[in-house]
């Protein structure tokens, strides 16, 4: 229950949900209680017994079969047959005289009865006189218990006061792995502007790596007025392109295509072609235009004003974006904006894009969000919306609140042993993790991590792995990631130098040094493992090196167990000892077990929880363990090698 059930809770189709309440009376008489659960376009509901779990709690699990929401209460009730069921059993071992309570019972059932319809209710007839004779065996039968259940005396029921609800999003709200590409760059020839049909050539590349989400920086037209020049200088040279951030010129604003990127024909078939490679094309809105944007011409109403009349353009200070102008969500003109806002949304999505990357949603109205999401997902339950929003914790959970299906987080700025184990037991602990889905991005064209910089190529594959295996959903910003780019601006700014935002790239990316066979791997062993297809089974275990650390991911199904060791320093062999907490993984720890490293291949007999690792970051900074069979001996292992 969110905010006490002011917001829903998210789930994607598969998962369960395990719901539990303190449901209780005065007196002795025994209880029941069940889940009701009904689909939005349901007008009746499901019924879902509940189970006692101890001291007047009780729980019963839902799964989710279809993207949309679900409703659900709890409803609880004094069970007079239940209470005369578990009294006739002890009249029974005290040797009592039992007719005047069958005679009782018998009346219990006759009343089911008529409650019941069809078959039920003839059968709870003949089974009330049967107990009326004194038939002991039908008493206490579970086929009447169980009919009894099914209709129950709901007389003196209560039923929660409020309907709960549950987003179910598609499955790649929880598990999927993004690859951020400039359009324009993907031509391979900085002299020449990339173009969908370029992006088209690259989809086999991207999905060789492992990937299903092919995120796009804004692909609109890039104004003129202000525009930024390379190394976000204040004034452009002849030819700068621009930052794609700054949206419109005089060909369009937030729903047309930059020109040289190509047509909306063209852009389809990028979705169509990325779509049959299992990729899903993720689209950048970002809610600001720059001076030369439509909407400034015909509604300037929109924007906010200085004292002498001109609009005022963006500014976090000291920097100052004069080639934007950020939206006035508080315009008497409101309405007319959100709905404007919104139908950008909704052209995209008739364009067949099914994923938003939304830029800064935390600058923006949080009713507009709660509204514009909500909208849009009851036409259309299988969009999924990621925040990038780098601010203050509370301001992101009540972004994912408000719907957002994923969000960026601090990850990349938590590089310790201590930092990384405090964030992301943070991130999953409840209700937090029954609302809010991390996104890990080792990097971003605006975030350049002090330890790429110094680290170099051990630093990248470290934190890749980190990403890939902390995380189910994580992404990276290519083709930089890959091929190591990790050049400042300037020592101590997170800027690339020569960044991608504001000129052209090349990207030689059949470059041997590349990572990009290392991360094929890694993102083959996510899509082999299901455990590593979620977050809330995450569980950290100790190590005697602050530079080793070590965590298991399960899957539901218990075959799927995985431990990870990652080296921290990308600059020495790290050594140390780990101790697993196997009964929390469902390791029987009297039993010699087998595990193989998926990514080098090598296999070890381990027994008992502590066992000894070593990591070279240069060659593997870390394993990815799988369990893979038991062995009671050592022989067992030997034969099966």
């Amino acid at each position: 229950m969110i905010e006490c059930g002011r917001f829903p809770a998210k789930r994607t189709v598969g998962d369960t949900m395990n719901i539990e309440a303190a449901v209780f009376a005065d007196g002795h008489d025994s209880i029941s209680c069940r889940v009701l659960h009904r689909f939005e376009d349901e007008t009746h509901w499901n019924f879902l017994p509940m189970a006692p779990i101890g001291n007047d709690w009780w729980q019963a699990t839902l799964r989710v079969l279809r993207t949309g929401r679900y409703f659900y209460t709890v409803e609880g009730w004094i069970d007079r047959f239940k209470t005369w069921r578990a009294d006739l059993k002890k009249r029974i071992q005290a040797a009592q005289d039992l007719e005047p309570e069958l005679i009782i019972g018998a009346g219990f059932i006759s009343q089911a009865s008529e409650r019941a319809a069809g078959v039920d209710a003839k059968q709870l007839e003949k089974w009330s006189e049967a107990v009326r004779q004194g038939n002991i065996d039908i008493a206490l039968s579970d086929e009447l218990f169980a009919a009894m259940q099914a209709w129950p005396d709901l007389t003196l029921a209560t039923r929660f006061e409020r309907e709960l609800t549950v987003w179910s999003e598609p499955v790649k709200a929880r598990f999927s792995t993004w690859y951020e590409l400039f359009p324009r760059s993907a031509s391979g020839d900085p002299s020449r502007h990339g173009t969908f049909q370029d992006c088209e050539a690259l989809v086999p590349y991207v999905a060789g790596m492992g990937f299903d989400v092919l995120y796009l920086p804004p692909i609109h037209p890039i104004g003129e007025t202000f525009r930024k020049g390379r190394n976000n200088t204040p004034q452009a040279e002849p030819g700068d392109p621009g930052s794609p951030w700054a949206i419109g010129s005089r060909e369009g604003g937030h729903t047309a295509i930059h020109p040289a990127l190509g047509s909306l024909a063209d852009f389809q078939s990028l979705v169509s072609r990325a779509r049959a490679s299992e990729l899903e094309i993720a689209l950048d809105i970002a809610f600001q235009c720059s001076p030369d944007h439509p909407w400034v011409h015909d509604h300037p109403e929109w924007f906010r004003k200085r004292p002498d009349g001109t609009i005022q353009y963006a500014e976090n200070p000291p920097k100052k974006y004069q080639d934007i102008y950020p939206l006035d969500f508080e315009t008497p003109q409101w309405r007319e904006l959100w709905a404007a806002l919104k139908e950008v949304f909704e052209y995209w999505i008739e364009q067949g894009v099914r994923i938003f990357r939304v830029d800064n949603p935390h600058t923006k109205a949080f009713p507009f969000w709660e509204w514009a999401i909500g909208s849009i997902k009851e036409k259309s339950p299988d969009i999924i919306f990621l925040a990038e929003a780098f601010t203050r914790p509370h301001v992101m959970e009540r972004l994912a609140r408000l719907g957002f299906s994923q969000s960026y987080t601090y990850f990349s700025w938590r590089n310790t042993k201590r930092e990384i184990t405090d964030y992301f037991t943070y991130l999953n602990q409840a209700p937090l993790r029954d609302y809010f889905r991390a996104n890990l991005w080792p990097n971003t064209p605006d975030i350049l991590p002090e330890t790429l910089q110094v680290g170099g190529r051990p630093a990248f594959m470290v934190r890749l792995l980190l990403a890939a295996t902390l995380g189910a959903n994580y992404g990276i910003y290519g083709p930089a990631f890959e091929l190591v780019e990790n050049t400042p601006r300037a020592p101590g700014s997170e800027e690339y130098l020569h960044s991608e935002k504001y000129e052209l790239k090349q990207w030689d990316i059949r470059s041997g040094s590349s990572l990009r066979d290392f991360i094929a791997r890694v993102n083959r062993i996510r899509r082999e493992n299901n455990a590593l297809q979620n977050d809330h089974s995450l569980r950290f275990h100790e190590t005697d090196n602050p530079n080793l650390i070590c965590y298991s991911k399960t899957a539901d199904d218990p075959g799927n167990i995985i431990v990870v060791v990652v080296n921290l320093d990308w600059a020495h062999t790290q050594a140390g000892w780990v101790t697993l907490d196997l009964s929390a993984m469902g390791i029987d720890d009297s039993r010699a077990f087998e595990v193989q490293d998926l990514l080098s291949g090598s296999r070890f007999l381990w027994s008992g929880p502590r066992e000894y690792v070593e990591l070279t970051p240069l060659s593997l900074p870390g394993h990815i363990l799988r369990v893979r069979r038991w062995a009671r001996t050592e022989r067992d292992f030997d034969y099966f090698l």
